[in-house]
């Protein structure tokens, strides 16, 4: 089923190598859709307290495209809206 949501209405490639995570409209479960090389990996996390926080994010239809950091915060229960991020410098040009 996740898998035919990804294909049909998301329209893009369950096997891309991306996490792809739905959280249900209760906001108690969590669950993440990947491909790991030789397979679909379906994880499933149930809060029996709280509630995830859903991203409010830049929406092109039912996608939202959220960083490493995010998907962290949400599952650790972290309001990411409120949290600041502090400025890097992120080069291209790294010496070995």
């Amino acid at each position: 089923m996740l898998m035919g949501i990804v294909e049909h209405e998301m329209q893009l490639n369950p096997l891309s190598g991306y996490l792809f995570v739905f959280i249900n409209s209760g906001r108690m479960r969590l669950k993440i859709l990947f491909w790991d090389k030789d397979g679909l990996v379906v994880v499933c996390k149930r809060l029996e307290k709280g509630t995830f926080r859903r991203p409010i994010g830049e929406r092109n239809g039912s996608k939202i495209q959220i960083s490493q950091e995010d998907l962290y915060m949400i599952l650790r229960g972290i309001d990411f809206e409120n949290t600041k991020k502090r400025k890097r410098y992120l080069s291209n040009n790294f010496v070995n």
